[in-house]
């Protein structure tokens, strides 16, 4: 079944393609497969529809429901949204799962399957559409009956259908992956800032007026020594911080987003990168807040030039040993506060540590002891800074073996003691 006017889904993948593709799925998962364009409108259906459906259609009035179309319309959505398929349950209790088709940063269309039951039909399925519609006894008897021939399949299995789904359907448009990617990540930032604020909602001791300087100090630790995944997780608490003192000031954030941005390059630099390619960056982010209206849009944003600016510390090793150098920081930034060797490392690289000794050193520019003490002692700093613990127990928990060495590796990169830092 097609639309009169050729619908512009087609104009990215060609009609014969996805016809095979949806045939092909739909006789392998046995259930019932349908592309609709991007207003819920059929445009191809496989697999023979259920006789439910029909009949619900039928008997409850549409003014009462909401019509299919405009249903599996903001499904769709949803999937966007999540940057999955999505799972979800009709007007008439049945379920479906639907993957959003997207391109060119458009929204084309979606492949909409079911539906199906997790569980095996009972009374309560038509009791709740009894409560919800005015409908005839007759017709739910029907209704009982037919919901006894729509297929079952056990969440585990609905589960594995949806990721089915994502793999086969998630490259179908060029860059409509990425998209799916990139929505899936800011769902994933925007739940941490979420939890972020309620601790400080939840938190008695938080002063709104005093801004946490100690998360900054802490962010740049971790973008220092290249730990991209913790640096992503204090960035999000410290925006939680913001939010929760601001409330949803677009412009605040923003103001905060450049000041951080600015201490982010000075940071790059004193690590080693480039100041050109910083700058670049920089102005590139300065330049991408003016067309940012949205304060997910802002944090995520915000997120990536983290990364940028943490990945820009270490584009400088030789291309020939830049993988197995990049492992093997990211090992040591992992592992700092263990007793870790050299050997340890090198091991977890699978290299000779010999050979590995002399790469580090022609890459980093400092030997393997010097960049581990480097690591310890910036997050001793922090601790310091921020911290009531006593000075060996900052010692121990960084790494050192004992008190009187981490004085002395702590005055050699800082010129000062950990009392004389402190203070």
């Amino acid at each position: 079944m097609k639309t009169e006017k050729t619908p512009s889904l087609y104009s990215l993948v060609d009609e014969t393609k996805i016809n095979e593709m949806l045939t092909a799925f739909a006789s392998c998962v046995g259930l019932p497969v349908q592309l609709i364009d991007e207003h819920g409108n059929i445009l191809l259906s496989f697999g023979e529809t259920a006789k439910f459906c029909s009949i619900f259609k039928e008997n409850v009035p549409r003014e009462k429901r909401e019509s299919c179309s405009q249903l599996h319309a903001n499904a769709s959505k949803k999937a966007i949204t999540i940057g999955e398929t999505y799972i979800f349950s009709c007007h008439a209790n049945l379920n479906h799962m639907i993957f959003p088709l997207l391109g060119r940063n458009q929204f084309f269309g979606s492949v909409l399957v079911g539906p199906f039951l997790m569980d095996a039909p009972d009374a309560l399925l038509i009791s709740d559409i009894s409560k919800r519609y005015q409908v005839s006894t007759e017709t739910l008897l029907e209704l009982y009956e037919e919901a006894e021939r729509v297929r079952v399949i056990e969440p585990s299995m609905v589960t594995q259908i949806s990721r089915l789904i994502f793999y086969l359907f998630s490259n179908l448009i060029p860059d409509s992956n990425q998209q799916l990617i990139i929505n899936k990540n800011k769902l994933y930032q925007q739940a941490q800032i979420s939890d972020s604020i309620q601790r400080y909602k939840t938190s008695e001791t938080t002063i709104r007026s005093s801004y946490p300087y100690d998360k900054e100090k802490e962010l740049i630790a971790k973008v220092k020594t290249g730990n991209v995944r913790e640096a992503k997780g204090v960035l999000n608490d410290l925006l939680g911080y913001v939010l929760f003192s601001e409330g949803n000031s677009l412009d605040f954030v923003k103001s905060r987003a450049i000041e951080l941005c600015s201490l982010l390059s000075r940071t790059a630099i004193e690590g080693g990168a480039a100041t050109d390619a910083i700058l670049r960056i920089n102005n590139q982010f300065l330049k991408s807040l003016q067309e940012i209206t949205t304060l997910d849009t802002l944090c995520y944003k915000l997120q990536e030039t983290v990364e940028v600016f943490t990945d820009s510390m270490f584009n400088t090793l030789p291309l020939k040993n830049s993988d197995v150098m990049r492992r093997a920081i990211h090992y040591i930034s992992e592992n700092y506060a263990s007793p870790i060797t050299l050997q340890d490392v090198a091991n977890q690289i699978h290299m000779n540590p010999a050979y590995f000794s002399t790469i580090f050193k022609q890459s980093m520019g400092s030997s393997f002891k010097d960049y581990l003490n480097m690591v310890r002692v910036e997050e001793s700093k922090r601790l310091l800074a921020n911290t009531d613990y006593s000075i060996i127990n900052i010692a121990i928990a960084t790494g050192f073996d004992d008190q009187s060495y981490f004085s002395k590796v702590f005055k050699k990169y800082t010129g000062l003691t950990p009392k004389q830092y402190r203070s």
